[in-house]
């Protein structure tokens, strides 16, 4: 019973679609169980001799893999229009969606916690946080809170109505005498909400039932954390961070599978880091490299299209994340971003006041600054896109994964040289429960 976690060891944008993808393939479900709209995985897939780009916000990725079940979790906070948006999408492309199931534990975002969500950003101004504006943090507020509205309950409409009535009792004093905005009728909201209702209900299961048994029938699980480490509610770069638990751990809270049968955890690190929206960044460039990484990489967001802040590997959040999520494996992607580069810095530790920081400091002032401490790896200028093998990569790309993996305590499975789904180096087996290297 293979039970695989994946997460992103940064602060998200790491490819976590492209390693879902890799593995969805020998793989029978996919289990988003965190976050909401408010990420994006970007896949590409060669179809008839074309490459075609895939970009999905709420969707598991598993759904791009014919042979594959994809799951929303109950951790997952569900967009209702944009779940039916994006599988219109995908319906259009020829992509089979018919084997979503969703849990009937997920929150559904209610449309006003998106007005909620828009207007605090704006109210708060230079102290903003950097959210999306897609109603994912106050949806939780609301789980937290015990004022939610859940998948279950659109099919009681006494219990929805009941809900939404609660709810807007307080919102709407906040909207009118805080915001000076308009208060929202309750009928909208219901409204709205059951025009869902039917359409969904195919989808709606038990899926900790459901995974529990398809578990001891033996089957593969894949659990794909939506955000990444360091954008951790718990153990992130707080209040810089999401709503939701995005580690490891979050996979069993998310999904109702325990721990005792999680096998292996896969987390993401890009050969470089990038960040999106407010809070501290100790490698940051701001100058010609910074806007090359953003350029050559691609760097603007799947879900909001922000250009994406850039700056050199940090590994001391690459150790930060192999003890937080017990990194079994780490796959590097975006590794052909950094072709044609004299040099390669990495930042091995931070300086904080004088004093050096080998791991991640305790307090949130240590680390907003922190200076890092960089050793240079030679770089390389030969086209890695089309090796498939760990001895065809220049010497030098080969020497930098090398280090990469010594410094961050964990072996480096799998390297990303390209954007399509085979341009990938896999180095070690990723399945659990095979010979381990």
């Amino acid at each position: 019973m293979p039970t695989i976690v994946l997460v992103g060891a940064q602060w998200g944008d790491e490819g976590k679609g492209k390693a879902t993808d890799l593995l969805g393939s020998s793989v029978d479900y996919v289990v988003k169980f965190n976050g909401g709209n408010n990420a994006g995985h970007t896949v590409v897939i060669e179809k008839d001799g074309k490459r075609e780009k895939y970009a999905l916000h709420l969707l598991p990725s598993g759904i791009l893999s014919p042979n594959c079940t994809p799951v929303i979790g109950n951790g997952v906070v569900v967009d209702l229009s944009v779940l039916f948006e994006e599988l219109d999408g995908l319906d259009a492309r020829g992509v089979d969606t018919g084997k979503l199931l969703v849990s009937s534990n997920a929150h559904v975002i209610a449309p006003y916690n998106r007005t909620i969500d828009k207007v605090t950003e704006r109210f708060l101004g230079s102290r903003r946080i950097g959210t999306t504006g897609r109603g994912i943090g106050p949806t939780y507020a609301d789980k937290m809170n015990r004022i939610g509205i859940r998948v279950q309950d659109l099919y009681d409409e006494g219990i929805l109505r009941q809900k939404v009535e609660a709810a807007l009792d307080f919102k709407n004093q906040v909207l009118a005498k805080i915001y000076n905005r308009r208060a929202v009728e309750v009928d909208e909201v219901v409204t709205e909400l059951l025009s869902y209702a039917e359409r969904l209900r195919p989808m709606v299961v038990d899926t900790s039932l459901e995974l529990g048994r398809a578990l001891d029938r033996g089957d593969t699980v894949l659990f794909e954390a939506g955000q990444a480490t360091l954008l951790d509610v718990d153990h992130g770069t707080y209040p810089y961070v999401t709503s939701s638990n995005a580690v490891s751990a979050g996979a069993c809270t998310g999904s109702g599978v325990p721990p005792t049968r999680i096998d292996s955890v896969i987390a993401i690190l890009k050969a470089y880091t990038t960040r999106v929206g407010e809070g501290p960044f100790p490698t940051e460039l701001h100058d010609d490299d910074g806007e090359f990484l953003r350029k050559t990489g691609a760097e603007y967001g799947t879900t909001t299209g922000r250009p994406r802040r850039c700056g050199w590997l940090d590994v001391v959040i690459g150790r930060y994340a192999t003890r937080i999520n017990g990194v079994t494996d780490f796959v590097i992607t975006k590794l052909d971003v950094l072709t044609g580069l004299d040099r390669v810095p990495i930042c091995v530790a931070y300086d904080v006041d004088g004093v050096r920081h080998d791991e991640m400091p305790m307090g949130q002032s240590d680390f907003h600054h922190a200076t890092p401490i960089y050793e240079e790896m030679p770089g390389w200028w030969e086209d890695i896109t089309e090796c498939r093998t760990f001895d065809e990569l220049p010497e030098n790309a080969q020497k930098y994964v090398l280090r990469v993996e010594e410094l961050i305590g964990a072996r480096v499975s799998a390297i990303g040289v390209g954007p399509g789904r085979d341009e990938i180096i896999e180095r070690h087996d990723l399945h659990p429960g095979r010979h381990r290297a």
